[in-house]
């Protein structure tokens, strides 16, 4: 049940937020893919989606602005066992830690990243995100946006994610089944998440939002996942051009998968085979009751070209 995820600290965001949908429906997909809480770890950075690691009863990591696919890069090569997940806005992930969302792209490691997309920096008082268009003058703007948007789903695909999908706070069903796909995928899998801020965006709206949203699984034809290598170009391409349909109609659902890219810790394992034996995470640290593996020797001996001594 998804009451097993459900903390009991106050959830004190405003009344209406998209972010009560995507904790619903993280919540639900954790349960309905029986992972352990102890065998889950949840990462943020800062804003207002930093705090979904304190509603989610698992490990949780409540790291800094824009950090917090590095804390889950770390986190995951530690301990290859854990499910990892990243829950982060589009200011946090796409602004300050937009290097860090394209070097998980590049290496393909198995992490799951939920971008809360709302246009706006909803902690800080309203500021256009990265993801607001040029020239949207949402009521918390003193003038209309003037830089060019990021589209997060084009990014992630041009940057190496193998499991690429959008979905919408207030559908929260089908969100859940998003993410239990993204998660099911081996690779660094991206849901950028539509939601309404009810507090500073009075122009993506839930009702602007309901009047175009469409499902690609129902579009006739619409197939996302690549199953050989000649296609790859192709379905990359057409996931591109797909997610840059904004307007009158948008597209939710699953924009790309590709299951024959090699993850980041398979292409580790074969340069060093004792990581997926004993990663570091399972590594003895201590012998005979708590003494040290290396002796202060070994360690000096180890590391004598590194060590300063510093007299006074």
């Amino acid at each position: 049940m998804a009451s097993r995820f459900r903390t009991d600290v106050w959830i004190d965001w405003c009344p209406g937020c998209g972010d009560f949908g995507i904790v619903a429906a993280m919540q639900k997909a954790f349960a309905e893919l029986n992972i352990e809480p102890e065998k889950l770890a949840v990462v943020s950075g800062i804003g207002c989606s930093g705090k979904t690691p304190h509603f989610i009863y698992a490990n949780g990591v409540h790291t800094l602005h824009g950090r917090g696919i590095a804390f889950a890069t770390g986190i995951k090569l530690a301990n290859p066992e854990l499910t990892v997940v990243v829950s982060g806005g589009d200011g946090d992930l796409l602004g300050i830690g937009v290097a860090h969302f394209v070097a998980l792209g590049r290496r393909n490691l198995d992490i799951t990243v939920i971008l809360h997309n709302n246009q706006v920096y909803g902690l800080t008082k309203g500021q256009a995100s990265p993801t607001l268009k040029k020239g949207d003058k949402p009521k918390s703007l003193p003038a209309p946006n003037i830089q060019d948007p990021v589209n997060p789903i084009a990014l992630a695909v041009s940057s190496g994610y193998t499991f690429v999908a959008r979905g919408y706070a207030m559908w929260v069903d089908h969100l859940k089944e998003l993410i239990k796909a993204a998660i099911a995928h081996r690779g660094s899998a991206l849901v950028e998440v539509l939601q309404p801020c009810v507090t500073y965006n009075d122009l993506y709206t839930g009702d602007y939002y309901k009047d175009r949203l469409y499902k690609l699984e129902e579009e006739p034809g619409w197939d996302p996942v690549v199953r050989s290598p000649a296609e790859l170009d192709e379905k990359a391409a057409r996931a591109i051009v797909k997610s840059m349909e904004w307007g009158e109609r948008i597209p939710v659902g699953v924009f790309f998968v590709n299951p024959l890219a090699e993850t980041y810790e398979e292409r580790i394992a074969k340069r060093n085979p004792g990581f997926s034996i004993t990663p570091p995470a399972r590594q003895p640290i201590s012998r005979n009751g708590g003494e040290p593996i290396i002796s202060k020797e070994e360690f000096r001996k180890l590391f004598s070209d590194y060590i300063i001594i510093v007299r006074g």
